[in-house]
């Protein structure tokens, strides 16, 4: 014991970690009380806490309380519901931009106009999650899931029948932009409801995948449209058929997820009709039913006994809507965010830069360079299922190092497990790589290479990338277990606010130092400050984030302070 209370702030020695605090000292901890008393020594508090429990030996053990009602088999099924769901955003985005020479000739207007639309679906990208995130933590992931996916689908509509007024044209894109967009953020926090840390992987992986299928999807539709019809409308019919299936099937199948409504899910005696599914909603009536059939005959029912719904009642203001721009400025976010956007901006500059590169290199027309995003879309579908299996498998190497019991029921107290350390496992070597990739497709286009080496780096990139974004968008969510999707929405305000800038200095860029140079810039830019992000995270990370929730060992004391993290200013 004198070892691990010597350990210095920050330390990673495993005592530190293998040993967590009392119920009494998370309590206290977690209180935000600040006492004129001085701090208690651990040891002593751990000899006042046994003396307290010698008096109760002989009581029952409490069970631990169960982190989620949903079953392996059941986060299964929301697997490709929640990705399919999340595939809206980049599907519209990227089906969009093959088409932009027909837009031109459609609605009769100039390249910079028609590229206002993209600028402009690309701001509403950045909204839509602001708003709705942190409306989602607050009052539900369901109500809001399916008002986005209506408005999506209202978006589509519009546009299949608008045919020439460009005015309407700028509004119902934003209006699909605004139903679109929110899906990323929500989806995640229905992985954060229903997964402890440890297994989050598995279930962001096949999400993630789902999600870059549009990717992969869109801009080869895209390319066949434009190549072969010539006509744009069914292309905005096709999206607006998928997201009326896609709000019949989030209807039908998800049921309300968010722990500050609804606990783990396991009391569904609170409920409230909107927070079933549809077909959930049809079970309990049945159930309703078959038990006034067994009143009636004079037999009763068994009731199970249910752990109590354990929820935050948070009440929806201000300070929930800026939440999401408080968690760019605390010190470990912001390192996170910066390697997240970083990435995504540097996969934006290659599906930027790419239409040109095809074109005035190899000559291709619209079907091939709607092609030619394959390569990058499979990479970044391998990447996802590589990604979901490498966070879980570097989760339990980091707890084997430091002798901590995985806890798969309760979920694991993130206040002492270094999660920083876990998700940015292997990272040098991936940054490494992906510096390696860009700088190499810069120089082989500049010297015009057979095709088929770009193609492959396209692939590297993108299976890189999205290993990048993904750990580091799943990071921020692990620092805000109580508002996962406003950790999420602070993600999409950073790497589409980074992403537009460089795609607004991309063609100048290009222009000044020719495309070797430029993404050789790119990718040491993005490789040395990320990696530079990495080592700090690593080193402070975690004491970073016990300070910003009030809690840290110092010089052998714990202290108690206030929360001064986003949660507990929303809860007030």
């Amino acid at each position: 014991m004198a070892a691990s209370r010597k350990a210095p702030v920050g330390s990673l020695t495993p005592p530190d970690f293998a040993r967590p605090a009392s119920p009494k000292h998370q309590l206290g901890a977690m209180s935000g009380e600040i006492t004129a008393s001085p701090p208690t020594r651990l040891g002593d508090a751990e000899l006042g806490k046994d003396a307290e429990e010698s008096r109760c030996d002989d009581a029952p053990a409490p069970s631990p309380l169960e982190y989620t009602s949903f079953t392996q088999s059941q986060r299964r099924r929301l697997r490709p519901l929640l990705g399919l769901a999340a595939i809206t955003s980049p599907l519209t985005a990227t089906i969009y931009l093959p088409l932009l020479p027909l837009l031109r000739t459609q609605f009769s207007t100039t390249a910079q106009a028609i590229n206002l639309t993209i600028t402009l679906y690309i701001i509403f990208q950045a909204i839509s999650p602001v708003i709705f995130g942190p409306l989602s933590d607050v009052h539900g992931r369901r109500p809001y899931f399916l008002a986005t996916l209506a408005l999506y689908v209202i978006g589509d509509l519009g546009l299949a029948l608008n045919k020439r007024n460009y005015a309407v044209l700028l509004i119902l894109r934003a209006i699909q932009s605004l139903g679109a967009s929110a899906a990323y953020a929500i989806s995640f926090g229905v992985v954060a409801d229903v997964c402890v840390p440890s297994e989050r992987g598995q279930m962001l992986g096949p999400i993630s995948m789902a999600m870059n299928l549009g990717t992969c999807v869109g801009p080869v539709v895209g390319g066949v449209v434009a190549h072969t019809s010539g006509n744009i409308n069914w292309v905005f019919w096709a999206l607006f058929i998928v997201g009326g299936v896609l709000l019949v099937g989030v209807g039908a199948l998800l049921p309300e997820t968010a722990r500050n409504t609804v606990g783990g899910g396991s009391d569904k005696s609170g409920y409230k009709w909107w927070q079933y599914s549809w077909v959930g909603l049809l079970r309990e009536r049945m159930k309703v039913k078959a038990a006034k059939r067994l009143n009636e005959r004079g037999s009763t029912p068994v009731s199970s006994a249910a752990a109590p719904c354990q929820t935050t009642k948070r009440k929806y203001g201000l300070s929930n809507l800026l939440a999401c721009f408080r968690i760019i400025f605390y010190r470990d976010t912001f390192l996170t965010l910066w390697v997240h956007g970083s990435f995504y901006t540097v996969d934006y500059s290659f599906v930027a830069a790419g239409p040109d590169i095809y074109k005035d290199i190899y000559h291709w027309n619209e079907l091939y360079i709607g092609l030619s995003y394959l390569p990058r879309g499979i990479g970044t579908i391998a990447g996802a299922y590589f990604t979901g299996k490498m966070m879980d498998y570097n989760y339990r190497a980091v707890a084997r190092s430091i002798d901590w019991t995985i806890d798969k029921v309760s979920g694991d107290d993130l206040m002492k497990f270094p999660i920083e350390r876990a998700r940015t496992r292997y990272c040098y070597a991936m940054l490494m790589i992906s510096t390696a990739t860009m700088i190499g497709y810069g120089w082989t286009v500049q010297y015009h290479a057979h095709p088929a080496v770009p193609l492959i780096l396209q692939f590297l990139q993108g299976f890189w990338g999205c290993y990048g974004y993904t750990t580091f968008s799943t990071l921020l969510v692990d620092s805000f277990p109580q508002s996962p999707s406003t950790a999420a929405a602070a993600t999409s305000i950073t790497r589409c606010a980074m992403a537009a800038t460089g795609v607004a200095v991309l063609q100048p860029l290009l222009n000044a130092a020719g495309r070797g140079w430029y993404f050789t810039a790119l990718g040491l830019w993005s490789g040395m400050i990320s990696a530079l992000c990495v080592a700090l995270l690593r080193w402070k990370g975690m004491h970073w984030r016990q300070i910003r929730n009030g809690r840290v060992h110092q010089n052998n004391f714990l202290v108690s302070g206030p929360l001064t993290s986003m949660e507990t200013k929303a809860g007030n």
